[in-house]
């Protein structure tokens, strides 16, 4: 149990970064703020998810560059 909290703070601070990210990258493309934060929301709320299943899939399935 464990690895899954870390597997979670490492979700939680990775979306951080990429949500700010996006906001100022929508924003640098022209899109107004307020569609920035709708751009940047939307990440929030689905790429957690995506991320926290695809590290569980690696760490279940996934063997490539451990040390046995």
């Amino acid at each position: 149990m464990p690895l899954v909290k870390r597997h979670i703070a490492k979700s939680i601070s990775y979306r951080f970064i990429g949500t700010i990210t996006t906001i100022v990258l929508t924003m640098a493309a022209g899109l107004p703020i307020k569609w920035a934060g709708m751009v940047g929301l939307g990440e929030l709320l689905f790429k957690p998810i995506i991320y926290f299943l695809h590290e569980r899939f690696w760490y279940q399935y996934i063997k490539y560059g451990l040390k046995r």
